[in-house]
């Protein structure tokens, strides 16, 4: 599949539009959706896609609040920017292409937004792959000194606005780069320049007014507060209720990352899945999909392509 292939266009969500890169939707293939993560837009999927072949439909979304798809100002719960609600525009964005069915793969944010999707509506997803990510209320719960200073912007985005957001535009591109380049990337030699330089142009997007918050940094925040509230609260009503995964599911990490470094991923993700748990850990940090993309696609074509 070539990346031209994909035709961007804007899709009607609750509250706004999702920015989408979708390929020609041919009859008799399956589709997959490929959900990026932070600080990223739907491009960190660009070279993965090139490895992909002629076997799917692709859907490539920038997720509520990134890249270019709708970045309202947070709720005062943050409830716009949960996981569901994210999960929710992926649910539209495939209802207004008429899928009904399709395979997820989320890296980092998109696997968590993935996850709650799969509970949320397991009739729709028919397989998922989730991305060096450990679940969200497992990570949370592992929280100590040595965790806090691996992941600190885990708990400095969820400080209460302005602060967190007026801290970061004042130095917009050395955060980018350094969140880029760190967990394990080792520098930013596994993103191409033209992929580089969109990033760039998303993060460090002008407030509308000389008054407001720059919206792709805020909305990053309401994203992270999200995660370290409300979303906490539907991942304990979950577990509560019983509800785990109830698709087959491939979890991918990499092994100079911090998740590999604090959590046992396989045996975490076989306590939410009900279904077949295929694991596997690759030579990566955390951005697998630019760091490994021959290796990410062969992983995702090999449990995908049925």
């Amino acid at each position: 599949m070539r990346w031209e292939q994909l035709q961007p266009g804007r899709h009607a969500v609750d509250g706004g539009e999702l920015f989408a890169r979708v390929s020609p939707l041919l009859p008799g293939r399956p589709t997959l959706v490929l959900l990026h993560g932070f600080p990223q837009t739907h491009r960190c999927w660009q070279r993965v896609v090139e490895q992909l072949g002629d076997r799917f439909n692709l859907v490539l979304p920038d997720l509520r609040g990134y890249g270019d798809s709708l970045q309202p100002p947070g709720a005062s719960d943050h409830r716009n920017y949960s996981k569901r609600t994210m999960g929710a525009d992926i649910v539209a964005l495939a209802d207004a292409l008429g899928v009904s069915g399709f395979l997820l793969a989320g890296h980092d944010r998109g696997g968590r937004v993935a996850h709650r999707l799969a509970l949320d509506h397991p009739d729709r997803v028919l397989r998922m792959a989730l991305l060096d990510i450990a679940p969200t209320l497992d990570m949370y719960e592992r929280t100590d000194m040595e965790f806090a200073r691996a992941y600190e912007h885990w708990f400095n985005l969820i400080q209460p606005p302005p602060l967190p957001e007026r801290m970061i535009a004042g130095c917009a591109r050395d955060y980018l780069h350094a969140k880029l380049g760190g967990w394990g990337a080792g520098g930013l030699e596994h993103i191409d320049a033209d992929t580089l330089t969109d990033y760039q142009r998303c993060f460090e997007r002008p407030p509308a007014t000389p008054e407001g918050l720059p919206p792709t940094i805020h909305a990053m925040c309401e994203d992270y507060r999200a995660s370290a509230g409300i979303d906490l609260q539907h991942d304990r009503e979950s577990r509560a209720s019983g509800q785990r995964i109830d698709c087959d599911l491939l979890v991918l990490w990499g092994a100079r990352g911090v998740v590999d470094r604090f959590f046992d991923v396989p045996a975490l993700w076989r306590a939410q899945c009900s279904k077949r748990l295929i694991t596997q850990r690759l030579d990566a940090g955390h951005y697998l999909p630019e760091e490994r993309p021959r290796e990410t696609a062969e992983a995702l074509v090999a449990f995908f392509d049925v």
